[in-house]
């Protein structure tokens, strides 16, 4: 495989890349056109690189295929087939591990030397036991998981955190570029996910922080756009708060990051936390509350719609006036 001048990726360091200028359009694979992985193949297509496209919904793939150029296959073992290297981004680990491993899988059209990235965001413990069964087939994987919801996978901004052997990733990290400028190589197998794991762990924590303190200041008379003003310019300030609050006080909870999906990776936190002997109070409580939102038929919706169930406790709404 012939690439590009080397740009160096410290270990263990965050790197901006300017947009990819490569000589090499390599021949590239995309599996999973959700709400992310849509318009994370779209940018691969677009940076000039040759993509097959696979969708358990066929009629993504087709859409996208006629729209910017791309060939579309029938089952993931079709794609692996004739690539070189291959991303998919999936919704759970079950989904992950049926994609790769399955019937008519990766693993099923898979040759030796194929690399395959997977951008989910699933189980470490997974995602470790697919990195050593790929292994016995000469198939080099690793676990990449993504942040920056739907405008980030839009304008090709997201943030990689990544795990596996550090070779394989500077052996494909061009292929990322035009999907996100910040590369994160967190260590070895399953490190990756542990890193994205912690961060979702904080704005989960921090979202239903924000609900409870919100809903306490409205119902108690303060103007919600006022308290948003407070908390921007106080030690409570915080991106997620100032991103997703403006959502809120639309109604407008139209999905970037649903709220089903936030749940499942709080239930990967406390799975990775019980196999780590390390005790997690607020987000075990912080799940039920998320599952209070799923149960209230909530859970398509953007997770930040979780403030709905506080509200209905509270008996008030939070709203620009």
């Amino acid at each position: 495989m012939t690439h590009a001048a080397a740009q160096t990726v410290p270990s263990k360091s965050p790197v901006t890349f300017s947009p990819i200028q490569s000589n090499y359009m390599a021949k590239l694979g995309f599996l999973g056109l959700g709400i992310m992985g849509y318009p994370m193949a779209r940018n691969l297509i677009q940076a000039g690189h040759e993509v097959s496209l696979w969708s358990n919904t066929r009629s993504k793939a087709e859409k996208l295929a006629a729209e910017f150029g791309a060939t579309v296959c029938d089952t993931p073992a079709e794609v692996a087939a004739q690539v070189e290297c291959l991303f998919l981004c999936v919704g759970d680990t079950l989904m992950s591990e049926e994609v790769i491993l399955g019937e008519n899988g990766i693993i099923d059209g898979a040759k030796p030397g194929l690399v395959v990235v997977d951008a989910s965001t699933v189980a470490p413990s997974s995602s470790k036991a697919i990195h050593g069964e790929l292994l016995e087939y000469g198939v080099s994987f690793l676990g990449a998981p993504c942040t920056g919801s739907k405008p980030g996978a839009e304008s090709g901004n997201l943030t990689f955190m990544i795990g596996g052997e550090e070779s394989v990733f500077e052996k494909v990290r061009e292929y990322f570029l035009p999907m996100g400028k910040r590369l994160y190589y967190c260590g070895g197998p399953g490190m990756g996910l542990h890193a994205k794991l912690t961060q979702n762990l904080i704005l989960a924590n921090v979202m239903q922080a924000f609900n409870e303190g919100i809903v306490l200041a409205t119902k108690a008379g303060v103007d919600p756009a006022q308290m948003l003003e407070i908390l921007a310019n106080s030690a409570a300030r915080t991106g997620l708060v100032e991103f997703k609050a403006p959502y809120i006080l639309k109604r407008d909870f139209d999905a970037n990051f649903s709220l089903k999906w936030m749940h499942k990776d709080v239930g990967l936190m406390l799975d990775s936390a019980q196999e780590l002997d390390v005790p997690l109070p607020i987000t075990a409580l912080t799940r039920q509350m998320f599952q209070a939102g799923i149960s209230s038929g909530h859970g398509e919706e953007d997770f930040c719609s979780s403030i709905k169930v506080m509200e209905q406790w509270a008996g008030v709404e939070v709203k620009t006036k």
